[in-house]
């Protein structure tokens, strides 16, 4: 399941060189997944060209997550544990053209 919770990119002291100069804001997006076996997991998606390179970290419980920065948009994502490409059972997917399927998340 993946959380949002907005991070402004700049201190808020700072002042835009332009009034009409659009705000663009990162927000630490939160990926988890229920794998208490798994010896590894990693996310790739469309925020990092499809790479699984960014682990997460195991919780007590099992719970793996990680947080990343992403700026508003639609992203694909899925999850790969111990090899294996995993959806996110408490996300919404769409079909992929390898006849599987992504997950989505629409950071705003």
């Amino acid at each position: 399941m993946a959380t949002a919770t907005k991070k402004p990119t700049k201190a808020a002291a700072e002042k835009t060189a332009s009034a009409a100069a659009p705000k663009t804001t990162v927000k630490e997006v939160t990926f988890e997944i229920e794998a208490p076996k798994a010896s590894k997991v990693l996310i790739a998606g469309s925020f990092n060209n499809w790479k699984a390179e960014t682990a997460l970290s195991k919780g007590k419980t099992g719970k793996w997550s990680a947080s990343l920065p992403l700026k508003p948009g639609r992203y694909e994502y899925r999850f790969v544990v111990d090899g294996s490409w995993v959806n996110d059972p408490k996300s919404q997917a769409v079909a992929n053209p390898y006849g599987s399927a992504n997950n989505v998340i629409e950071v705003k």
